[in-house]
């Protein structure tokens, strides 16, 4: 038998047997619908928008309006698609049939409808329909179709594809398919956007894509795919490559056609070298983060710097982050005077700089957090825009005093984690390689937790207008007292947390919020103006109550108090009532809050809500004995002294009259 007959006849006979198929199944559709009741009343009927989602429905309800475009019968238990069940609907326009079990269609069931455009099949089981190879076109107006989470393998998506000119936008992600072969969107030439991530994709077959001429978007994000060769979609102008196995990106390198791309997204593969770029592109997006990258050249050799040499004018973001890269040559961002973001934290640089000779001017954020940074260096007129500068998590030291000075925009700079000390605004005996954050003129938002300074001097942020300002987790810092002069105007958030503070003497009225959170205060300190704190954090302390003089100032602005793990004393808990009641100020963390009292020699703990003046009154009672006792002793003591001196003195008077 010739190869090609036995097809055509094992074809044919799938053809009868799928007809028969159908047939029974609309027999037994028409069977259900008439046991089942008119479910119509269950349904939100909007206009011309009938919505029956999530209603565990086995069929589409009776005498739906007759002008309906837009149906929604998600979230049910439709099994089989038939003419029967959908032959009322040929001017629906929008069809969403998402997470039913549908596992059967019947072929060319949609071709009467003309009008639809966007069709929704998304998490149904249509695995077990594409196994009896029938199409269900012509989709002849579909714009839009969702095949996502069906379980399809491949080649299953061509029997939905192969008459469907009009489509544009197709998912196929969260399915099972392994290859995309060359005329798998054959029959789809219109598409412009395909999702096919979180699939197994591990081969593309060459052209597969060539004939989609419109094509800009295309997500293959989270598949197999280990190596891209000779990219040549030269009108994409997205294109998502995340998750995968990639170690290889490389564009075709002669040509003169301006490639469209915008977006490239490759984090998370395990490429080892910068990936060769189209020499014509306008790529203004490329992320790169975590990958195996140990330099920034193209092949590899220490002496090549090709990717400084690609042109990347276009470029507004680059994340390099989570990588191995040790050095970050100049003349990687000579063709990149528009770079806006960079982010290369969590890799192995130990020294960055930026020169004359290649100034960022437009860069605005700049991450270099959790490297091995020594040494930081902008030159004069370099970073005119930038904003954010991350530098936490290195190992600063020494910096030159004046270099955030030379940021002319900076707004919000990331410290912590280092080893720096604080230089103070008058000069003077400055610690070795302190940095000064004074006269900083645009600088709102500071963050220099556990980074060891030995003490914040007075006038230290003078001219800088913080907004928020974190030191905390500095054990044994010291606070000169007029160390926050200056930002009386500006400063609203500060946290001292962890900082072993004993006692606090800086004026801080200003604030409206001030964690001084696990530190070791006996008292909150009094400020010399009214408070404007709204929320104030005492957490993990060693206060044992609160002056009344102190529940006054802080009342009147208060709104959020913190005071668990703190020693309180039950038998001094009277500022409590005045807080909530008084005041109504919101003990945040009241159900953890608790006091301690002594009764018969022991020690307790209560919730503070719940100590009543019993134990305090009878631990009175019993100090006013052990007092009146000890009192009386004395006094019996006193008295027998008295007595025995009496005695004594009476004694010596006869004692001389006898030797007279």
């Amino acid at each position: 038998m010739v190869p090609g007959a036995a097809g055509e006849s094992c074809a044919s006979q799938h053809s009868t047997m799928g007809a028969r198929l159908w047939m029974i199944l609309a027999l037994m559709d028409a069977a259900a619908s008439s046991l089942h009741p008119q479910q119509l009343s269950r349904c939100r009927v909007n206009d011309t928008a009938v919505y029956c989602n999530g209603m565990n429905l086995e069929a589409v309800p009776d005498e739906l309006p007759p002008d309906v475009r837009k149906l929604d019968l998600s979230q049910n238990l439709l099994q089989n698609l038939t003419h029967g069940l959908l032959a009322a609907f040929a001017a629906v326009s929008h069809l969403n049939l998402r997470a039913n079990k549908i596992q059967f269609i019947q072929p060319h069931l949609f071709k009467d409808m003309t009008n639809l455009q966007e069709l929704d099949l998304s998490k149904n089981d249509l695995e077990a329909f594409a196994l009896q190879k029938s199409d269900v076109g012509p989709l002849t107006a579909v714009r839009r179709l969702d095949l996502s989470s069906n379980g399809l393998y491949t080649g299953m998506s061509d029997y939905f594809l192969r008459e469907a000119p009009a489509l544009t936008s197709l998912s196929l992600a969260s399915n099972s398919i392994t290859k995309i072969n060359k005329d798998t969107f054959a029959g789809s030439s219109a598409l412009r956007s395909i999702d096919l991530q979180n699939n197994v994709i591990l081969e593309i077959e060459e052209d597969a894509f060539d004939a989609l001429q419109d094509l800009s978007d295309l997500n293959l994000s989270t598949n197999s795919i280990t190596c891209i060769a000779d990219f040549n979609l030269h009108r994409l102008r997205s294109l998502n490559l995340s998750k995968n196995s990639l170690e290889l990106f490389e564009a075709e390198v002669e040509t003169d056609v301006e490639y469209q791309l915008r977006y490239l997204d490759l984090r998370e593969n395990k490429i080892h070298y910068f990936p060769v770029l189209p020499c014509r592109n306008r790529l203004i997006f490329l992320d790169l983060s975590r990958n195996r990258l140990m330099s920034v050249n193209t092949n590899g050799t220490a002496e090549e710097e090709a990717a400084g040499h690609q042109n990347l004018s276009e470029l507004l973001y680059l994340d390099l982050s989570h990588n191995q890269i040790h050095a970050l040559p100049a003349a990687f961002f000579q063709c990149m005077q528009k770079l806006e973001t960079l982010n290369v934290s969590s890799n192995c640089l130990r020294d960055f700089g930026v020169s004359g000779d290649v100034p960022m001017h437009s860069l605005r954020t700049l991450d270099l957090s959790f490297n091995k940074l020594r040494n930081v260096s902008f030159g004069e007129d370099t970073l005119r825009a930038l904003e954010s500068l991350y530098l936490q998590g290195n190992y600063l030291s020494r910096l030159d005093p004046d270099i955030f000075r030379r940021l002319p925009q900076i707004r919000e700079l990331h410290l912590q984690r280092n080893d720096l000390s604080v230089c103070a605004h008058e000069g003077g005996d400055e610690p070795p390689g302190c940095v000064s954050l004074s006269s900083i003129r645009t600088l709102n938002y500071l963050y220099y937790s556990k980074s060891s300074p030995a003490s914040v001097p007075a006038h230290a942020f003078r001219g800088s207008p913080l907004l928020l300002l974190d030191l905390s987790g500095n054990p044994s810092l010291q606070i000169d007292a007029l160390a926050f002069s200056g930002l009386e105007t500006s400063l609203t958030r500060l946290s001292l947390k962890e900082n072993d503070l004993r006692s606090l003497d800086a004026d801080l009225y200003f604030l409206t919020y001030l964690d001084l959170s696990f530190n070791k205060l006996t008292a909150v300190p009094l400020w010399n103006k009214e408070s404007s704190i709204e929320v104030l954090n005492l957490q993990g302390n060693s206060l044992v109550t609160l002056e009344e003089d102190t529940v006054s100032t802080l009342g009147q602005r208060l709104k959020t108090l913190y005071l668990s793990s703190n020693p309180f004393n039950c038998c001094s808990n009277s500022w409590l009532p005045a807080l909530v009641q008084e005041f109504k100020v919101d003990i945040a963390d009241i159900d953890a809050v608790t006091c301690a009292y002594e009764r018969d020699s022991e020690l307790g703990q209560i919730d503070i809500r719940g100590a009543s003046q019993e134990p305090c009154q009878t631990l009175n009672n019993s100090r006013l004995a052990v007092i009146v006792i000890v009192a009386t002793l004395l006094g019996l003591i006193v008295v027998v002294m008295l007595l025995l001196k009496l005695c004594h003195s009476k004694r010596c008077r006869l004692n001389d009259s006898f030797k007279a």
